[in-house]
């Protein structure tokens, strides 16, 4: 039989490895033989330097085999990359002018049973079908042994060791160009066999018959027969294989072009000039920036178990199998290099753009105002002419018309649904300066002379619309300022209000008279009502039975902050910051009564309290009607104290309509002092409260991202949201800028940590829309992966480890995925004549892995020992992997012969 010829080969080639050993101690011997003349006696104990290195060698080993895995882990074994489960210890040997490095290959931990495809399986593991290892090759550039008697003499001489030792570790030696990645090894099974093995590559074109599965079967028969005749009836084969299918990259383009082609609705011409579709123009980041897709594709594997094949024509079904009926498909996303790298300052975002404007903050105090930045001179503030270039006088004026577009209505001020959002002293995000300061991010290099060049110009606009009397664009013209925002955000809300109000001064007054004018005549008494907003429904007037009347009041008080410590500040200089805020209240109170006895000439105290504060008015009968008038009622406890301060007012407050009355706040007043406040702001003021908004804007425009809703990405933008309001709550107390500029620049590190993270799940949720489980799954691999990266340190810290991770595909998520492979166009096709079939929507696998072998009881054939053995053991005979593609073929053999 073929295996036993190739057992007398295996041990006419062992002795003639010996021969050679002898042959050269023979030579040594003669060298020597001056000396040992002079010496006058002969030593036959001083051993070959060939047997001196099978001795080192075995030294070594046994060392290793003492130690076992966890001793050699504690001497300090090293992890081999990318493998949890598999270590390396290594040791260099000499033998005459060759340097040779042995390293031997353990796992700490069995691998389970058949488990040859996991990712935490070596490639000598796949290819050859061991667990642990021995490699020894030359410490050279290739790293291979070139010449073949060398390679043979140094893998008997590790036989010859590791038999010594009675140890059965396979060894193998690189052997040839190291391209061919080849291989030869031998193992020793105890006394009675012996597992040799050989690996090469066929690197250039493959032959067709070697692209299917019949021919490889073939070729795996080949090996353990002699001829054609020699072939078994049927032959009992297990066969194994793994497809890796990757996706075509997606052309957003070409998708939406055959789209509007096949639906006939855009013109030829206008294909042609359509823009480029990217696939994040819908995100919420999209309006400021670009992203590159972080998930370049994704790779999948479809694995098929163990199967037992007789004949090859069954090879044939295989082949033409659908991948659906793969046992295990696992999923792979292929993720950007800028994803991977933990380089800072690399990736293009929000993050990118922060730095730079931390850097503007730091100039911010060089110069008192925003013009002395806008000056020629620049050299004090930058280091490089190229920083401080300012984007020509078209770029501003687009920047302008794009933040006071008359089609903008007023912000509604979307906030981010967090807790921590107003704690952060800024605009929302789409109020008018948040937008201001998120153009200067990207407008030039966002250094402190193109943000003070957009500064001004904006400020000249705002004056015009406040000259003009023009409503400010994204801002509301109603309602009470937030003291919670920026103080730039409540200048421009007041200013907004005092154009409405100075629009509207001249209007009021007109409807105010035609107001009085159309109802004096139904006032009895010849009594002149004035500035009535309508009847009060269901209410009279305690004295006069007269239909009750609401008067036109002036609006709330408003008031920025700086206007609140201004008055609390003042009514401190005078002791009475108490009576100051009554003052204020007594001023509302006035106008209020004023009004109020305009538009009812005839009414009392009490029927104000009934209207304006209806729980001081105690009532008894309950409602109101004809029958029993006057209603039975009194005032509350409060109200009829001897000398209530609310009787004092009525009684001095004149009837007065809103028309005549003394405003509470002068539009024209306030609106100009906005102006001088924005126009006379110190740069480092205007800096501080860019910061603070940008950032939190940044992350709300973030937030709206559609993502999945995964939950590790959620925490992860309640955790910025957090860091943000306690980093950026320094910035608010006016601390020194250098105390801030590192907090600053470690908050960019985990924004762009963050902002990466967000862009990716929002890249997986989109692909994998269909499957939302295994979606969520791969961000969380993804997750797990990049956490070590977060830290906190300026500094880059290197992580070799690739993202390897994949995610096992459920059989309901498998028309998911497999939609991640569209059928390839007609200018794809074409490679259909020459695939190697399992084609999967089309698309044949980037690489097959097969695995064949032959299982035999020891008992049977030519296996069996002249002497009876007292087991009926199974052994594995013969084992092909085979990996490639239609151009790339490498092939390991093992086969396990009877010594």
């Amino acid at each position: 039989m073929a295996s036993t010829s190739a057992a007398s080969s295996s041990s006419s080639k062992y002795a003639k490895h010996r021969r050679i050993g002898e042959e050269e101690e023979e030579e040594e011997e003669e060298a020597g033989e001056a000396e040992e003349e002079l010496e006058r006696f002969d030593d036959f104990t001083i051993a070959s330097s060939w047997e001196r290195f099978i001795s080192e060698i075995e030294a070594i080993c046994r060392q290793w085999l003492a130690d076992g895995p966890n001793i050699l882990t504690q001497k300090g074994a090293e992890s081999v990359p990318s493998f949890d489960n598999l270590y390396v210890v290594k040791r260099e040997l000499k033998h005459g002018k060759r340097v040779y490095c042995m390293e031997y290959h353990f796992m700490k931990s069995a691998k389970g049973k058949h488990s040859y495809w996991d990712d935490d399986t070596h490639s000598m593991q796949l290819s050859f079908g061991v667990y642990e290892f021995l490699i020894i090759a030359p410490l050279s550039a290739s790293g291979v042994v070139l010449d073949d008697p060398e390679s043979t003499k140094l893998l008997s001489s590790v036989a010859i060791a590791l038999s010594n030792c009675g140890s059965n570790w396979p060894a193998f030696v690189p052997v040839h160009d190291p391209s061919r990645k080849a291989y030869i090894g031998i193992q020793n099974l105890g006394t009675v066999f012996t597992r040799r093995f050989e690996a090469d590559r066929i690197g250039s074109q493959v032959p067709i018959r070697l692209m299917h599965l019949e021919g490889l079967h073939e070729l795996f028969l080949s090996k353990f027969v002699l001829s054609s005749t020699d072939f078994p009836a049927r032959v009992k084969v297990i066969f194994s294989m793994k497809l890796t299918y990757r996706t075509p990259e997606y052309d957003y383009y070409n998708e939406e072009t055959l789209v509007s082609e096949a639906n006939e609705s855009i013109a030829e011409s206008e294909v042609a000039n359509h823009p480029k579709k990217q696939w994040d123009d819908d995100c919420s980041w999209a309006e400021w920036y670009s992203a590159e897709d972080p998930v370049k594709g994704f790779e999948l594997t479809a694995i098929w178990g163990e199967r037992v094949f007789e004949e090859t024509l069954e090879m044939a079904e295989v082949e033409n199998a659908s991948s659906f009926d793969a046992d295990r498909w696992l999923l792979h996303p292929i993720v950007s290099p800028y994803m991977v790298d933990d380089s800072i300052g690399k990736f293009v975002g929000f993050a990118s753009q922060l730095q730079l404007l931390v850097k503007a903050f730091e100039s911010s105090a060089e110069a008192q105002f925003l013009e002395d930045f806008v000056a020629a001179d620049t050299s004090g503030q930058e280091n490089s002419k190229s920083t401080v270039t300012v984007p020509p006088p078209s770029v501003v004026d687009r920047v302008m018309k794009d933040l006071f577009n008359d089609e903008v209505g007023n912000s509604n001020y979307v906030e981010a649904e967090n807790k921590y959002g107003r704690a952060m002293k800024g605009a929302p995000s789409d109020s008018l300066f948040a937008q201001f300061c998120l153009h200067a991010l990207w407008f030039g290099n966002c250094h402190i002379r193109a943000i003070a060049v957009l500064w001004i110009d904006f400020v000249r606009e705002i004056r015009w619309c406040w000259e003009e009397s023009e409503r400010l664009p994204r801002m509301k013209s109603t309602s009470s300022i937030d003291l919670c925002t920026c103080l730039i955000h409540q200048k421009l809300h007041m200013l907004a209000i005092c154009i409405e109000r100075k629009k509207s001064l001249s209007r009021e007054k007109g409807t105010d008279h035609a107001h009085e004018d159309g109802i004096s005549n139904s006032v009895a008494q010849n009594k002149t009502r004035k500035g009535s907003a309508g009847v009060v429904p269901s209410m009279m007037l305690l004295n006069t039975f007269q239909e009750m009347h609401a008067p036109y009041t002036q609006d709330a008080l408003l008031m920025t902050e700086d206007m609140h410590e201004e008055r609390l500040h003042a009514a401190e200089a005078f002791g009475n910051a108490v009576g100051l805020s009554g003052q204020l209240e007594r001023d509302v109170l006035s106008s209020d009564m004023s009004a109020f006895k305009a538009a009812n000439p005839d009414a009392v105290f009490e029927d104000f309290i009934r209207w304006h504060s209806p729980g001081d008015w105690v009532s008894e009968d309950g409602a109101e009607d004809s029958s029993g008038w006057p209603p039975k009622g009194r005032l509350s406890q409060r109200m009829s104290e001897h000398g209530n301060m609310w009787r004092k007012i009525w009684n001095d407050a004149p009837a007065l309509p809103v028309s005549e009355q003394k405003f509470l706040l002068d539009p024209i007043r306030e609106g100009e002092k906005v102006i001088h406040y924005l126009e006379t702001l110190r740069p480092q003021q205007l800096l501080e409260q860019m910061v603070c908004t940008v950032f939190k804007s940044s992350a709300d425009i973030l937030n709206r991202t559609t993502y999945g809703g995964f939950k590790l990405m959620k925490t992860k933008m309640d955790q910025l949201y957090a860091t943000l309001a306690s980093t950026l709550k320094s910035l608010q107390g006016k601390s020194d800028i250098s105390d801030l500029s590192d907090d600053l620049k470690r908050l960019c590190q985990v924004f762009e940590h963050i902002e990466k993270l967000l862009i990716l799940a929002t890249s997986v949720h989109r692909k994998l829309i269909d499957a939302p489980r295994l979606s969520q799954a791969i961000f969380a691999d993804y997750f797990n992966y990049y956490l070590p990266k977060m830290g906190t340190s300026l500094e880059s810290v290197c992580y070799e480890k690739e993202f390897t991770a994949k995610e096992k595909v459920g059989m309901h998520e498998r028309d998911a995925v497999s939609n991640l492979f569209p059928p390839p166009t007609a200018n794809q096709s074409w490679r259909k004549v020459l695939s190697m079939g399992n084609l999967l929507n089309g698309h044949e696998p980037i690489q097959r892995e097969i695995v064949f072998s032959v299982i035999e009881r020891i008992s049977n054939g030519h296996y069996s020992s002249p002497t009876p053995l007292s087991t009926d053991e199974q052994i594995e005979t013969h084992r092909m992997y085979i990996s490639g593609t239609s151009n790339d073929l490498w092939v390991a053999l093992s086969v396990t012969s009877w010594d």
